[in-house]
């Protein structure tokens, strides 16, 4: 069955590469921040800001999952995709939405996970930023203050009280030619990026944050993963990415497998990220099909899961 609300990605990049709504938006947005920040419950409360983003709230504290909030045109979309496209944030996209978070969990460092990270990291007193050895240099590059970026390789479980944080070691996805875009790491800081091909793979994350007397959640950013990562993981709720080009042999089957089939499953990645952030969710054309084949592949693997597709800016208890 698939819910919409109840319990309160597409391709990084296609083959090719080898104010009413935004009122609408933000007033949504701006209720979430005006709200209490915490369920008391134990369950933590869960937003999705499309791509793969999400913004955890537990116990009056925030923890941010690639918030990419910004959402220009680079052409992808259209058939017209520009790797000059320069980078940009918009605080009024951003600061609306976010809170106050002292957490951010970068699974890698393409522009729709990673753009927005550095102005909020700037700008958010004594924000924490969790990464990759990539991330953590280009986070130094666009001025984030040492202390405050982490690098983290996978293994690492971390302890915040509240909640903690399982690192995981993943893989990104591949498109039909086998290759992804913008591949490549940064083992020293660079020069400030400053279009989204400044912005590599960097190499991949997933993350599993556990609630303190509530849910196991497993977050990913790719499509593709390394099954031994994930044994024992066992999560309530997975939110897994919309696979791309078809390449990764029975990835959804896979992957829910390793995950020992979680009680939700929640697809990310198939949203249009360069339209606003406005209900319903847009899905291109291209990805419709993919997005159902997709669902489809999830209840075939996982009978018993309940598939969530999830609303921009709604709040969802698990």
């Amino acid at each position: 069955m698939i819910e919409t609300r109840d319990l309160n990605r597409r391709a990084l990049i296609r083959t090719a590469v080898a104010g009413t709504a935004v009122a609408t938006g933000l007033a949504a947005a701006g209720r979430a921040a005006a709200a209490p920040a915490a369920d008391r419950s134990g369950n933590g409360t869960f937003r999705w800001f499309g791509t793969s983003g999400w913004r955890i709230d537990v116990n009056g504290r925030t923890v941010l999952v690639d918030p990419y909030l910004t959402r220009y045109p680079t052409g992808l979309f259209t058939g017209a995709f520009d790797p000059a496209t320069p980078l940009q944030a918009d605080p009024d996209a951003i600061g609306p939405r976010i809170g106050k978070p002292e957490t951010v969990l970068v699974t890698h460092t393409h522009w729709d996970h990673f753009n927005d990270v550095p102005h909020i990291a700037k700008t958010v007193a004594g924000v924490r930023v969790l990464g990759t050895l990539t991330a953590y240099h280009l986070a130094l590059a666009s001025g984030v203050p040492g202390g405050q970026a982490i690098p983290v390789k996978g293994g690492e479980y971390l302890d915040f009280g509240d909640y903690t944080v399982e690192v995981i070691a993943a893989l990104h996805s591949r498109n039909a030619a086998y290759s992804l875009a913008f591949p490549g790491v940064r083992v020293a800081q660079p020069p400030a990026p400053q279009t989204i091909a400044d912005l590599p793979e960097g190499d991949t994350l997933a993350y599993q944050v556990t609630i303190a007397g509530g849910p196991k959640v497993f977050f990913m950013g790719g499509s593709d993963f390394v099954g031994r990562n994930l044994t024992g993981l066992a999560p309530d709720v997975a939110m897994v990415a919309l696979p791309s080009g078809g390449v990764v042999h029975d990835f959804t089957a896979r992957l829910l497998t390793a995950l020992d089939h979680p009680r939700v499953v929640v697809p990310v990645h198939w949203d249009n990220f360069e339209t606003p952030l406005h209900n319903p969710p847009a899905v291109a054309a291209s990805d419709k099909a993919k997005l159902d084949a997709f669902v489809a592949a999830i209840h075939q693997a996982s009978p018993r899961a309940r598939v969530l597709m999830p609303e921009y800016d709604t709040p969802y208890t698990f």
